[in-house]
C-alpha cells in the first residue's frame, strides 16, 4: 500500500473501506519534537483541505489538513500519551485517524508518493 499526499504534507492510505491519515515524515522532521497532538473527534466530518487536527512542537503549533472527505471512525489514542510517535514513525504508529470516505475514489486528486518526493526536492 502506498500513501498519497496533500501539498501541505498530510498523507492518506487506503485500508479496506477506510482511509488512514497522518503527517509525512518530511513534515514530522521539519516541525521538531512534537509534544502534543489534538486529534479530530470520532464522528467528525472531514472536508479535504480543511484543518482537522493540530500538532504542537517545541518550535510551533501547526494545523493538520484533512487529505480526504469523510467521517472519522477511529483516532490514534496512543498519541495522547506518546505524541513523539509522529516523529518516530509517521507512516506507522504515528497515524492520526481512520476515516470512512464519503466518495468512491477518496485518494483521487492527491499526489502520488513520487510526485510528493519530487515536490520536496525543488
Amino acid at each position: 500500500m502506498s500513501e498519497a499526499y496533500l501539498p501541505t504534507h498530510e498523507w492518506a492510505r487506503a485500508d479496506g473501506d477506510q482511509v488512514v491519515i497522518g503527517l509525512s515524515p518530511f513534515a514530522a522532521g521539519e516541525v521538531g519534537e512534537i509534544i502534543h497532538v489534538q486529534l479530530p473527534k470520532v464522528g467528525a466530518t472531514l472536508k479535504r483541505g480543511t484543518a482537522c487536527a493540530e500538532i504542537e512542537s517545541v518550535k510551533s503549533v501547526n494545523d493538520i489538513y484533512a487529505p480526504v472527505d469523510g467521517t472519522v471512525v477511529e483516532v490514534n489514542t496512543a498519541l495522547a500519551d506518546h505524541p513523539e510517535l509522529v516523529n518516530q514513525d509517521p507512516l506507522g504508529k504515528g497515524w492520526f485517524a481512520r476515516v470512512r470516505p464519503s466518495g468512491a475514489q477518496p485518494l483521487a486528486g492527491l499526489m502520488p508518493a513520487a510526485a510528493y518526493q519530487a515536490q520536496l526536492a525543488k
